[in-house]
């Protein structure tokens, strides 16, 4: 048995919302959430949202493609290789693409309790 996985990113698609690749169900993950969102000139790649009283922190990289991150009210300019840290879990932040082709990786998890996937993720794969 090997002791890894691995999977391009393109095969990693949720039926019910294309523009989003379950990286975290896709293998399994369970320490931290991990997904990539896709989309073209002026599509929401991150939607507006905060995560909660108790919700978790949020690492956020553009791995292609261009992006304008508001965090807090703030706008930032997010081209390829940027990475946005929120460890805020109240602060309200979205991400919309300025250009086609656009990814952005999210990863999220607590520093002080194990991770546990979201309630929307968890009914996207319900059968």
């Amino acid at each position: 048995m090997a002791g890894y996985s691995a999977a391009q990113l393109d095969e990693i698609v949720a039926d019910k919302w294309p523009y989003w690749a379950p990286i975290r169900y896709h293998f399994g993950i369970r320490s931290f959430g991990a997904s990539a969102w896709r989309g073209g000139a002026g599509d929401e790649v991150i939607k507006a949202h905060n995560e909660g009283a108790g919700g978790h922190e949020e690492l956020y990289m553009v791995l292609s493609g261009h992006a304008t991150f508001t965090v807090g009210g703030d706008e930032i300019d997010a081209p390829t290789g940027m990475c946005i840290h929120v460890p805020d879990p109240t602060v309200e932040r979205k991400a919309v693409a300025t250009e086609a082709g656009t990814v952005v990786l999210s990863l999220g998890g607590w520093a002080d309790k194990k991770f546990e996937p979201s309630e929307w993720e968890l009914a996207s794969f319900a059968e």
